[in-house]
């Protein structure tokens, strides 16, 4: 039994959601995002409020049961409202910025790191140092905020590299004499 899933999806003001069979269409001010889902999960729509219920007794039914429900979910958060990732650059000389569709990183290396900018993410770097990401999708802003990263993860030593901002890094001691 899904405790996630025997939760209704309220669909707030400003939101259309169209059903039809499993392709579910979210439209709001941030966007639209359309999402085909499951067999394995039934969607019925009563009045404001979205039920998703498995479609059987099998295991894979309630596997997928209350997976789905969060998917409509953060479609119906993310045209509404949004979700944004934030990122900070530590490290002596590393720093982001935003050049046209590009996100250009200097993390050391002897060359810069482009990092083209995916379509339905918006990036923007308010300082040097920090870089947010937002967009109407979850997965694909959290996807963007794991590839940038990804090109200098940050180390235990000093604590350099590319980390969220929530992150908390567990730091090391040095080599001793």
């Amino acid at each position: 039994m899904s405790r996630i899933g025997k939760n209704p999806v309220t669909v707030p003001s400003g939101v259309d959601v169209q059903i039809s069979g499993q392709q579910i269409t979210a439209k709001g001010k941030l966007g639209q995002i359309s999402r085909t889902f499951v067999d394995d999960v039934v969607i019925s729509r009563e009045g404001d409020q979205i039920w998703v219920k498995p479609s059987s007794d099998s295991s894979q039914s309630q596997k997928m049961w209350g997976t789905m429900r969060s998917m409509l979910s953060n479609m119906i958060t993310g045209v509404s409202e949004g979700f944004t990732r934030n990122l900070e650059v530590n490290g002596v000389g590393y720093r982001a910025q935003v050049q046209g569709k590009d996100l250009i990183l200097q993390l050391g290396y002897s060359h810069e790191v482009r990092f083209p900018i995916p379509e339905g993410v918006t990036i923007q770097c308010p300082e040097q140092t920090k870089i947010s990401l937002s967009g109407a999708d979850k997965q694909k802003v959290g996807q963007a905020a794991a590839v940038i990263r990804r090109f200098r993860p940050p180390e235990p030593y000093k604590g350099k590299g590319i980390k969220y901002d929530d992150e908390l890094i567990v730091r090391k001691e040095g080599k001793k004499k």
